[in-house]
């Protein structure tokens, strides 16, 4: 862990990282961060854990389909509390109070969580074309391919996330100096290798995944339009919602690394079975 540095407190930058920083932003724009990373992270916690607790109490709710959406919600859950609650207070207090091994920890933690919601997103994604497109054929989504995913979001997360913790790469303080994240910032040869694995293999190919999956959602739809199988612009809705999903999944993940779960995705669910596409007049269900 000798390898976490502060961006603050060096030659680079003389102030320190145990007071406040009034010349990187007032004293007020550290207050008012404070209070907006609270309400959203007391809303972030109070609304995922809302999604986890109505899924254990209701049996019907915990199906395969749902396992990522669940997943989704716990590790938002995990990043609010880690990350949104510690920027809160050192937001407050207008500079990094946790230290050296706090800085470590917190950006472990975010990215751990953070990486891993992302990933769940394009698992989400993709489970979603192989229910409605059936690539496969008659291979069906069984509840081994949900615990597959959902476990596959959490270890390829932590491969991508320790090795700051042995050299490769480091957590640093960023912004406005109150949150550590990885080092973006160094450019040393060995650091922008791995910040260069890293935006590669957990931000551009999940990305990627949610595109092309989201793509050939709507084009399977396109498909079911042109050939009349849908009665009363059916269709023509879950197009909407199927376009909505891929902003509300693509948009925050672009703008910010974090992804929100839509609330009616379980609804789009049900109506996009619509869509599949057989070689009958009619149209199966998924």
């Amino acid at each position: 862990m000798d390898n976490v540095k502060f961006a603050i407190g060096s030659k680079e930058n003389p102030l320190s990282p145990y007071s406040p920083n009034e010349a990187l932003m007032p004293r007020i724009g550290y207050t008012v961060l404070s209070i907006i990373m609270g309400v959203v992270s007391t809303a972030g916690i109070i609304l995922n854990v809302t999604v986890i607790v109505t899924t254990l109490r209701h049996r019907k709710l915990r199906q395969p389909l749902n396992y990522a959406l669940v997943n989704l919600a716990v590790a938002d859950l995990g990043a609010a509390l880690t990350g949104g609650l510690m920027t809160t207070v050192t937001n407050g207090m207008g500079y990094f109070s946790l230290g050296r091994i706090g800085c470590v920890i917190e950006g472990f933690a975010v990215a751990f969580f953070g990486i891993a919601a992302l990933c769940t997103v394009a698992v989400i994604a993709v489970e979603r074309f192989f229910v409605v497109c059936k690539p496969l054929g008659s291979i069906m989504f069984r509840t081994n391919h949900a615990v597959a995913g959902v476990a596959f979001s959490w270890v390829w997360s932590l491969i991508w996330n320790t090795p700051p913790l042995f050299g490769w790469g480091s957590y640093q303080l960023e912004g406005v100096k109150t949150s550590c994240a990885p080092n973006w910032y160094s450019r040393d040869p060995w650091n922008i290798s791995y910040i260069l694995c890293y935006f590669l293999l957990c931000f551009a190919i999940p990305f990627s995944i949610i595109v092309i999956s989201y793509s050939q959602l709507l084009w399977a739809l396109r498909q079911v339009a042109r050939l009349h199988m849908s009665e009363g612009g059916t269709t023509a809705r879950v197009e909407v919602k199927v376009a909505r999903m891929f902003r509300d999944c693509a948009v925050p993940f672009l703008l910010c690394g974090r992804n929100p779960w839509a609330s009616d995705s379980e609804g789009l669910e049900a109506e996009t079975t619509i869509s599949t596409v057989s070689k009958s007049p009619k149209v199966s269900p998924a």
